[in-house]
């Protein structure tokens, strides 16, 4: 019951979260997700972090859909520039979860806070790049699909973190980057659930009745349709609240998250 109630409370607080300040539910749904499955008597400790950036990319795959059918009623989805960057993307992620399989969870929870603790200075101090150039040809496009790809698939992002200042910085709009990086965000999450499925679907002490690979099916059933509905919640919140400072809350907390994670891994 305890379990059930915290993936609720989880599910909904992401997609609040993800309306409110346009952030992607990974980088709330994978540390707590981690403190929710440390009470799970059937969890492999050795395998936490493996599960719930698996569990968080298949999340993320239905709400990206979400996502793409909102932007596209706007028509702010740049189709041109999704279908040049997701053949690359999807290369990354596929990597970025063929790699995850091969790395310890020590490993991948050092990783996952190193990128918390960039994502919230981000939100604290971080300002839109200057649009300074134009949109790479295929070589440069490879390379920042293919390493947007492997960090995403790596600690469990739709990767708008770092597609939308890349976008923005090739002189699209703000609007269309956004938009575009949601389109992104499908192959992001397809690739890297397929790869953690793949990467996951042999390993020993999982509970197997509960698993497809290292995606946690209850909590995939669970947070998913609370994110989809509480995603335009926050939406609405976000034309009476003062975004910025809110921004800067949640970083404090991303913050504190990431530092009770270098905390436990220092008692170890």
């Amino acid at each position: 019951m305890f379990e059930l109630v915290s993936l609720i409370v989880l599910g909904a607080f992401a997609g609040t979260l993800a309306g409110l300040l346009g952030i992607g539910g990974g980088a709330v749904i994978v540390p707590i997700l981690i403190l929710i499955l440390q009470s799970h008597s059937e969890m492999p400790s050795e395998h936490l972090m493996h599960i719930a950036i698996g569990t968080s990319l298949a999340t993320i795959v239905l709400t990206a859909i979400s996502s793409i059918i909102a932007h596209q009623r706007h028509g702010a989805i740049n189709w041109q520039v999704v279908k040049r960057l997701a053949p690359w993307i999807v290369i990354g992620s596929l990597s970025g979860a063929i790699l995850a399989g091969v790395l310890s969870n020590l490993s991948l929870k050092v990783i996952f806070i190193i990128f918390l603790f960039i994502i919230a200075l981000q939100m604290i101090f971080g300002k839109p790049p200057a649009p300074n150039r134009q949109l790479p040809k295929t070589l440069g496009l490879g390379i920042a699909g293919t390493i947007i790809g492997i960090v995403s698939s790596l600690v469990g992002i739709a990767g708008g973190s770092m597609t939308v200042p890349f976008l923005v910085m090739c002189n699209i709009p703000m609007r269309n980057a956004v938009a575009t990086s949601a389109a992104c965000g499908f192959p992001i999450a397809l690739a890297g659930v397929i790869g953690f499925i793949f990467t996951g679907w042999n390993t020993t002490g999982l509970p197997t009745s509960s698993m497809l690979g290292y995606v946690y099916i209850p909590a995939f059933l669970t947070i998913t349709p609370l994110t989809l509905l509480f995603a335009p919640l926050g939406a609405k919140l976000a034309h009476s609240i003062p975004v910025n400072t809110l921004k800067k809350v949640f970083a404090l907390f991303l913050i504190a998250l990431s530092m009770k994670m270098l905390l436990e891994l220092a008692m170890r």
